[in-house]
């Protein structure tokens, strides 16, 4: 075995069961990079970024994500369409294939680690069969230090093996790639898709888990940033919802873009080492700091070239919508270092409402705040997916169910205590149509949107003028710096005033539809924060 880079002591790979082949490890991003080219894998962009193609899969499938039900998930994980139980018996028959595939090639460890609080951290090892996926890992992840990799022992390894195709018949997968976790094991397989976002989620389910059923801290979809007193905000939000652009704020530091915990002593603090950005319609003028992170270390997804050209075109969306950018966070100039706050005092809960009803921003009581979040509601637009012509309601407990393994009261639980306890402000804010449904009113204007939020975290809205929405019941403000007072209220940017009417009731009844399956565990405040559904509208 002949393993090139640099590797702690002691380690090989020889530990996981492959027995032969040529072992890169930790090698550095920009000889990751070279490789992929050299291997006609990648391509490199003008910006100095390469850009790999990942083949069938632009995006998750989580039909195909898979938890070994054994007896320490059986009784905890709450089994649904995004938690389908996989056997012991049969993950230990697809990890020794899986292992075995491995022998014989050229492939790639990374050595890196999730959860910047030092007293929550999880050591990861990463074996990849492509160089990318290694590129993407680094980015992703927390790094060790050069003497911290010395001395490196793994907890976790995640095996990412692109090439490898299950036999549905013989490894009782649904079809031919898969992402499966063992929780006792402590191993995440992936096979048969080249997304590096199945990477990224399997960690993130893991830390799901692990964080609120074992060490009672509450992991999050979402991102945060910190200001200069010291007040930390937090962004929850489904994809494309802004999420992203929204915590880069050049007024406050960024602690991460997509995953966080928060502990009982109330420190927020970021599991990943780097962004992993929608790039689809990107530019310099809309958003600076994600535009400016492209360059060398950071690997695009999907993307397409201008004609004759190595410059992106960023508008293009013919290969996927789901266009992506990883980075590591340095990219990003104003960050939090390390990637922890302390002190949140507002949470936003973002959404693309396609349909035009919901205020570009209301604030919530704790009742309707848990309503909410346990909703957590978007809707996809045309050209999103295939499949999609017109407007699609979608609701995703603790806006990320596909990564939640316990029931999502649990979340909703530890979220509202949280909440209390640190006495925070909870805002929904509406990123998506103004004016009328998408095809009719016109999307929400971002500068608009950083408006309110800044006004938010400035405490401008605190001592103005609100409304309660008359169906969702939720305050309105009838003013904000900066921002147009007839924008504020969504029923008055309608030309009709009954469609309006109409089309909010319809969305109404869809939350309370949608929340019926949490109901019975829902006490009288959450039931209290649904939204109203009017007669004869």
């Amino acid at each position: 075995m002949q393993e090139i880079g640099v590797k702690p002591a002691n380690a090989s790979v020889k530990d996981l069961g492959i027995q032969d082949g040529k072992a890169h490890w930790n090698l550095p991003p920009a000889a990751l990079a070279k490789i992929a080219v050299a291997l006609g894998q990648a391509t490199v962009s003008s910006t100095g970024a390469i850009a790999i193609d990942t083949g069938e899969f632009t995006g998750r499938s989580p039909k195909d994500k898979f938890t070994v039900k054994d007896e320490l998930t059986k009784d905890s994980v709450w089994w649904n369409n995004f938690n389908i139980p996989f056997s012991p018996e049969h993950f230990e028959k697809l990890h020794k294939k899986v292992v075995n595939y491995f022998n014989g090639k050229e492939f790639y460890v990374r050595d890196v680690y999730a959860c910047a609080d030092p007293r929550y951290r999880m050591n990861i090892r990463v074996v990849t069969e492509l160089p990318s996926s290694n590129l993407f890992a680094s980015n992703m992840f927390l790094r060790p230090t050069a003497d911290e990799l010395t001395s490196f022992e793994p907890e976790w390894t995640l095996l990412c093996a692109p090439g490898f195709k299950a036999k549905p018949d013989e490894d009782h997968t649904r079809q031919h790639n898969f992402s499966i976790i063992d929780f006792t094991r402590k191993v995440i397989l992936v096979g048969g898709s080249a997304y590096t976002g199945e990477i990224k989620k399997g960690v993130f389910t893991a830390l799901n888990f692990i964080l609120p059923h074992q060490k009672n801290v509450l992991s999050m979809h979402c991102s945060a940033n910190i200001g200069n007193d010291g007040d930390t905000a937090i962004f929850f939000g489904l994809s494309g919802t802004g999420k992203t652009t929204l915590s880069a704020d050049p007024n406050r530091k960024l602690i991460g873009d997509d995953e966080h915990g928060w502990t009982p002593d109330n420190v927020i603090f970021n599991f990943e080492g780097g962004c992993y950005a929608k790039a689809i319609d990107l530019s310099a003028e809309k958003e600076p700091d994600i535009f400016g992170a492209i360059k060398e270390g950071a690997l695009l997804e999907n993307i397409s070239y201008k004609a004759g050209t190595n410059e992106v075109n960023f508008a293009d969306g013919s290969k996927t919508e789901n266009t992506r950018v990883s980075y590591p966070i340095d990219h990003i100039s104003n960050i939090a270092v390390p990637s922890i706050g302390k002190n949140p005092k507002n949470i936003f809960f973002l959404t693309c409402d396609a349909y035009g009803v919901l205020p570009p921003i209301s604030k919530l009581t704790p009742g309707q705040a848990a309503f909410h979040f346990i909703s957590g509601y978007t809707a996809k637009v045309a050209g999103t997916e295939a499949g999609i012509t017109e407007p699609t309601t979608t609701f995703s407990t603790c806006f990320g169910a596909p990564f939640m393994p316990l029931h999502s009261t649990r979340y909703a639980e530890m979220l509202s205590k949280n909440m209390q306890e640190a006495n925070v402000n909870v805002w929904l804010v509406n990123t998506g149509w103004s004016g009328g449904a998408y095809g009719v009113g016109s999307r929400m204007s971002l500068k608009y949107t950083r408006a309110l939020i800044t006004a938010a975290l400035n405490e401008e809205l605190k001592d103005v003028k609100y409304e309660n929405h008359d169906i969702f019941g939720v305050a309105v403000p009838t003013s904000c710096p900066g921002v147009p007072s007839e924008i504020l209220s969504p029923r008055n940017t309608w030309k009709d005033k009954e469609a309006y009417d109409q089309k909010a009731n319809q969305l109404a009844a869809a939350f309370n539809k949608n929340f019926e399956k949490f109901a019975e565990f829902a006490n009288k405040e959450i039931l209290a924060g649904a939204p109203q559904v009017k007669e004869n509208v």
